[in-house]
């Protein structure tokens, strides 16, 4: 069945055709990546899908009752409503009927008349069949299943009001999910999100009930969620069966036979033109003229007027043009870490950690926010000096860093003199390599103030490509580029003859890129050899092995009580038992913090219970040694 379906669609602003006519059909629980250029119009169409906006020519029909979900914008909410307050909102049905059975609970235990008794148990048994029909007596579950996959949990009990715009971003994005509209459109879903959550939120998209429509940077994400491309080039919108991978490859052979036809066709038009030019002159040449060759060269000019012209397909657009390269080498040995830790007041980041990075070693930074990786590059830069361990840096070593946080000191300059700080070229020259970075024209007389995340990533990349560098230290370099963009970047980078660090949640920019990954897990730094996703299998493997601890032996415990023993002995043995339930209470914790299956996590929490209690037994036997 038709979810929503385009016909004929156009949109204009100003007097700029943004689409016209573009037609496409999106069927139900369907899964679709809606793919373009910045300034493609993605959001534009997003807003035209949504019903905020109406299309100037066509018409987009959406199934009946179809309830559309759309974060255009973060919303006001009343001062002092905290973030829990947001997310229950997406139950205000389900609220006003528990209220209504509150009420008509008191209602029946004042009601006197058994007839008026029977007739509310008739009506509240009616209701609280719907209230369970419509999943009720789980919105407490369902909040905490998405709060903890989008890791908010920490967010529910502040004012909405004071939250970051990244964190109000979360919150709004778990508020939308808990509503499950039949159409969920997301926008850039995985901005703000670490790898665990966007991992837990392709999970979640994929086991969605509704249709789900979703623009996103994030290959990876897309390869995980979309079962179909729809892309947005040149006013023109094309549908492709297939994944993000799958449609660049598909993309890439459909533009060359187009090309490949746009040749031929160009060949028939020349010769074509030939033919008639040749047939007026052999006319001519005649004496009289010969009106039969005329005739002809007319036919064929009519019919050469009437075939359909193709539009010559565009296989080269513009791009960043981005060149790195190390100028002289550093040591062999770039960072060298050993036993390192690292705390902020009572919060331990990391403890006994250790780190080698080689000259051209590709090494990535992976982990959950908050892990402590900034921290670790900040420490590797010499910014921050570790609690214990030491870091020693290599000779030769020539920075170039690359911050989540860039410009943040230069928003009254302008690009151009930003660029040129510590560079020694001549605004002639500036202007040509801006230029390069798709800085044209006047723009790179704007403030820094001015540029969006992605255009101040662009200076930033241009800056440092005219540095005298060896060591690239990159935090999230991939954010607010687009996907093209990133693309540059990765070439670039794959070309750069110098030593690579990045701190990343773009698996498909590590998996292309490094082979080296450190990933920061309960205050622990694991090593891996190859990309992403070998060292997500190797994490895998460690998590599973957690799950399969063995429980504590019932016999080391059965055996301090049966028999009288030495008071030191039976202490040493108690406690030990004790310790040893610790450990495997901790390693659950740290099982129920990444499992995601409900089934499984139920399992693990009822084990869980059953440790706890069992070391309250063995607190109170201690406490009746002592």
């Amino acid at each position: 069945m038709i979810a929503c379906s385009a016909q004929q669609v156009g949109k204009s602003y100003g007097g700029n055709t943004v689409f016209e006519n573009i037609c496409f059909e999106i069927h139900e629980r369907d899964r679709v990546g809606l793919t373009g250029r910045n300034g493609s119009g993605k959001t534009t169409l997003f807003k035209l899908l949504a019903g905020a906006e109406v299309p100037d020519t066509g018409k987009i029909h959406w199934r009946k009752g179809c309830e559309i979900g759309y974060l255009a914008q973060i919303p006001d909410y009343p001062a002092g409503m905290k973030a829990i307050d947001v997310l229950k909102t997406a139950f205000t049905y389900l609220l006003e009927m528990e209220k209504t059975m509150k009420k008509m609970e008191q209602q029946m235990a004042n009601e006197n008349v058994p007839d008026q008794l029977n007739k509310l148990i008739g009506e509240y048994g009616e209701l609280q069949d719907q209230f369970a029909l419509n999943n009720g007596y789980e919105m407490d579950s369902q909040i905490e299943r998405i709060s903890n996959g989008l890791d908010i949990s920490s967010l529910l009990n502040k004012d909405f009001s004071i939250l970051s715009g990244g964190e109000k971003t979360k919150v709004c994005l778990a508020h939308m999910l808990l509503k499950s509209p039949n159409l969920l459109l997301l926008d850039e879903p995985t901005n703000h999100l670490d790898i665990k959550a966007v991992e837990w939120l392709a999970d979640f998209i994929k086991s969605y009930e509704g249709t789900v429509v979703l623009i996103s940077h994030d290959r990876y994400f897309l390869d995980e969620t979309a079962g179909r491309i729809l892309d947005l080039e040149d006013g023109e919108i094309t549908l492709y069966q297939t994944n993000y991978s799958g449609f660049v490859k598909e993309k890439e052979e459909r533009l060359m036979r187009e090309f490949q036809q746009y040749e031929e066709q160009q060949k028939k038009i020349k010769k074509m033109k030939e033919a008639i030019k040749r047939l007026r002159e052999w006319a001519n040449q005649c004496t009289p003229p010969n009106a039969g060759l005329h005739k002809r060269a007319s036919s064929m000019e009519k019919a050469l007027h009437r075939m359909e012209k193709l539009d010559r397909p565009v296989l080269n657009r513009k791009k960043m043009n981005m060149d790195l390269e190390a100028s002289e080498r550093s040591g062999k040995d770039v960072v060298l870490m050993k036993e390192v830790s690292k705390s902020f007041g009572s919060k331990h980041l990391f403890q006994n950690v250790s780190m080698h990075i080689q000259f051209r070693d590709r090494t990535a930074i992976v982990g959950d926010n908050g892990s402590g990786k900034s921290t670790l590059v900040k420490m590797i830069l010499g910014e921050l000096e570790p609690d214990t361990g030491e870091i020693r840096r290599g000779s030769n070593l020539k920075v170039g860093y690359l911050s989540q946080h860039v410009f943040a000191d230069a928003d009254d300059q302008s690009v151009m003199d930003a660029f040129r700080e510590g560079l020694a070229v001549t605004e002639g020259e500036a202007r040509h390599i801006l230029a390069g970075f798709l800085f044209y024209g006047y723009t790179v007389f704007r403030k820094v103030s001015q540029l969006s995340g992605g255009e101040k990533m662009r200076l930033r990349l241009a800056q440092l490509m005219h540095r005298d560098i060896n060591f690239l230290i990159l935090d999230e370099p991939t954010n607010h580029l687009d996907i093209e963009s990133r693309e540059v970047l990765e070439e670039a980078l794959e070309e750069f003859n110098g030593t690579i660090l990045a701190v990343s949640h773009d698996r498909y920019f590590i998996n292309r890129i490094f082979s080296k990954i450190y990933w920061i897990d309960q205050k622990e730094l694991h090593y891996y050899e190859g990309n992403y996703d070998r060292a997500r299998k190797k994490m895998e493997e460690k998590w599973r092995a957690v799950m399969e601890v063995p429980p504590v032996k019932k016999a080391k415990i059965a055996a301090v009580s049966p028999k009288k023993k030495d008071k030191v002995q039976e202490t040493e043995e108690l406690e030990n038992a004790i310790e040893q339930l610790e450990t495997t209470l901790m390693k659950l914790e740290t099982v129920l913090e990444s499992e995601m299956d409900l089934e499984k996590l139920q399992t693990f929490y009822n084990e869980k219970v059953e440790l706890e209690k069992k070391r309250e037994e063995l607190y109170r036997k201690l406490d009746a040694i002592l």
